[in-house]
């Protein structure tokens, strides 16, 4: 084969859907790469297609790159190698120590799901560890040899700690798989890098066909929701996502408190995984942009205020209930299909005093895409609740780009770029978007079928 020759990508899962990353691309020079391998999530942790055969012969795969530790894009890595897949994961230091925290936790979650469904569980504690004597790691910005004739280099994606931009240089085309992309200028983290001289982008669409509020926005919604449960003297539940999501709010609750913007009320962080993810994001301040980077050197601890409370127990998470409102109360998961958020919402959504505040994405089919949509009464623990109450969303706290965002980012590629595949996204939020990017900066740009074959 000729560096003429065409490259193949094939959008395994990861289209059509927000969730289940896993993208195969193939060399002229007979190289296999994957790129993420997460799990289809729903109204389930994982829906059952997670258990179907990989539609790739595990023996061929040259090697596996992570973008980043999040379950949709990680979650299926145990299977992955214990159906047979030797072969090295890479992937940035932090994404692979946030990764371990989010494997060992979802292996209780699935065994739970497992169990209500009578199935044996997906993988057990024993396939996670297994992952980690093939997984290496690679710092931003370091130019690695994949295989013969297939050079990788991360780039930051700015979405959460350690998050990476995978450029693959293969058959005379520069490739670049985005990941998921941070909601540049974010508050912890520095911006997304720049897409550079690349021939075909594959990004995500999350958020293809809207867009946020501004940080200003977002931040005062924040101080309103607080302000009006304190008034009700109720309590605020938050669904959050362990990684990014729980740093950043308590980021920014250390600044309202701070500046005496709301007043000094007892903060619960109620979940295990989002407490050793902040201890991770402690020991990684190099990551951070230079104003958060400035603030933590002249003294402030930005994870750490008055009447904030780290819960790790069980017994710690039911002694919140007790604690007299007004109050607040964070924890996952961040779109309420499992962990310690679901009895929060049992115990607190009956009650017209308190409110849930919705941050972040909320899939098709999970209990979070429920409560946006206004629904009246929902199924937790086999009982059924009515939602009393107050039900907001706020999703300026998202760690992906918005629509205008997204187009912004394409225009940062040079003349090279022939193609963009929008990916990870409903299929009107990747059509949308690649509609713009089409009319609005020239550009070639498809929603791709699953289990479709591209040559580029």
């Amino acid at each position: 084969m000729s560096s003429a020759d065409p490259l193949k990508i094939t959008f395994v899962t990861g289209v059509g859907t927000v969730t289940g990353a896993n993208f195969l691309l193939e060399t002229p020079q007979g190289a296999k790469i994957l790129v993420d391998c997460g799990l289809v999530q729903g109204e389930k942790v994982a829906l059952d297609e997670n258990r179907e055969p990989f539609p790739y012969d595990l023996g061929s795969i040259t090697a596996l790159f992570i973008t980043h530790a999040h379950l949709d894009h990680v979650g299926r890595i145990p299977k992955l190698v214990k159906d047979g897949y030797k072969g090295p994961i890479y992937s940035t230091p932090q994404t692979r120590e946030l990764a371990e925290l989010v494997l060992e936790d979802a292996v209780n979650i699935l065994a739970e799901e497992a169990k209500r469904d009578g199935l044996a569980p997906l993988y057990g504690r024993e396939d996670v560890q297994a992952i980690f004597s093939q997984w290496k790691t690679i710092d931003y910005h370091t130019s690695f040899e994949a295989a013969p004739g297939v050079a990788v280099y991360l780039k930051d994606a700015g979405h959460i700690l350690g998050s990476s931009m995978i450029e693959i240089r293969a058959g005379g085309k520069k490739i670049l798989f985005t990941g998921d992309l941070g909601n540049s200028p974010a508050p912890l983290l520095r911006d997304s890098e720049p897409i550079g001289d690349v021939d075909h982008l594959i990004m995500e669409s999350v958020y293809g066909d809207r867009n946020h509020e501004d940080r200003e926005g977002r931040i005062n919604k924040l101080e309103q929701a607080i302000k009006d449960t304190i008034a009700r003297n109720g309590t605020l539940v938050i669904p959050a996502f362990a990684i990014d999501r729980t740093q950043v709010l308590l980021y920014e609750l250390n600044d309202l408190v701070e500046q005496k913007k709301i007043p000094s009320i007892p903060v619960f962080v109620d979940s295990p995984m989002a407490i050793k993810a902040t201890e991770v994001y402690r020991r990684s301040t190099d990551l951070f942009n230079d104003r958060v980077r400035e603030q933590i050197r002249r003294g402030d601890d930005i994870f750490a205020f008055s009447h904030l409370q780290y819960t790790m127990s069980r017994d710690q998470s039911e002694a919140i209930d007790h604690a007299r409102a007004p109050k607040i109360i964070m924890a996952g998961s961040g779109m309420s299909v499992g962990g310690r958020i679901l009895g929060h919402e049992e115990h607190y959504l009956s009650d017209e005093r308190n409110m849930l505040l919705l941050v972040g994405y909320q899939a098709l089919g999970s209990l979070g895409r429920l409560l946006a949509d206004g629904a009246k009464k929902v199924h937790i623990h086999g009982k059924t609740i009515k939602i009393k109450a107050h039900v907001e969303t706020l999703y300026g706290f998202s760690a992906h780009k918005d629509g205008d965002h997204l187009v912004d980012f394409v225009a940062t590629g040079t003349d090279k770029l022939k193609q963009v595949f929008a990916v990870m996204g409903e299929p009107k939020a990747s059509m949308h978007l690649a509609q713009r990017i089409n009319d609005e900066l020239g550009v070639k740009a498809i929603a791709p079928e699953r289990l479709k074959s591209y040559e580029i």
